[in-house]
């Protein structure tokens, strides 16, 4: 099967309830992800500092929602917590199992996406067999500070040239940036779509965020973006 059509989402959406903790992570995710076209959004449980049976439980709930809007579901790290779930996938962090073992316990059935900061990463989790990653940061991350030093847009996109699967380009993206970098490089050289947390989570208004961000990419009607709130 073509990994480029598994990972066949436009915008990686990735959960960070510290960012929108005045509305709860299930009431922001469903408002959310009711406003995408159908296939057109994945989410990450992305919540480390939970135990086990608190992030089974979100993410029993997650997969409610995420079957309801027609999104797919993918947990950060945790492949237990994605199987038992019944989640779509798992997110490898760089630092966790590689791609051959997650599939050794995941089966052909769901997808992997890993996360990647250098071509040689996004080249060895593509020969791992991975089913898209995740590269970045491309400009300073919204949602939080420091961390890895930005590739810019001419670093993202030379990795895109050489990488044959599915990439999504992470850190720092809003609307505006996100139609610059498709803008650029032609198809062969830009990325699949774009990974967010705090542009849309933290914008004042997450279901126009996200409207906006979508059509920065293609998808859907214009629409104004909410500010964002940190």
């Amino acid at each position: 099967m073509d990994r480029g059509r598994r990972a066949s989402f436009s915008l990686y959406l990735i959960t960070d309830r510290k960012v929108h903790e005045a509305r709860g992570l299930i009431e922001m995710c469903d408002s959310v992800l009711a406003a995408a076209p159908p296939g057109t959004v994945a989410l990450q449980l992305r919540e480390k500092d939970l135990g086990g049976c608190d992030l089974y439980e979100l993410a029993c709930r997650l997969r409610e929602i995420c079957t309801r809007a027609g999104a797919m579901l993918l947990i950060n790290d945790r492949i237990d917590v994605a199987i038992a779930s019944d989640a779509d996938g798992v997110h490898l962090p760089a630092d966790s199992v590689g791609a051959v073992a997650a599939r050794k316990l995941l089966g052909a059935g769901r997808l992997i996406g890993v996360s990647t900061h250098s071509r040689d990463e996004l080249a060895a989790a593509g020969r791992d067999g991975a089913d898209f990653a995740v590269f970045g940061p491309v400009f300073d991350p919204i949602s939080k500070s420091g961390g890895l030093p930005a590739c810019g847009p001419d670093g993202l996109l030379d990795a895109c040239r050489e990488c044959a699967m599915p990439v999504f380009a992470l850190g720092g993206i809003t609307p505006e940036r996100a139609r610059e970098l498709f803008a650029r490089g032609g198809r062969a050289g830009r990325p699949a779509g774009v990974a967010a947390i705090g542009s849309i989570f933290g914008a004042k208004s997450p279901p126009e965020a996200l409207r906006a961000m979508l059509a920065a990419i293609g998808i859907g009607s214009a629409g104004a973006a909410g500010s964002l709130t940190r």
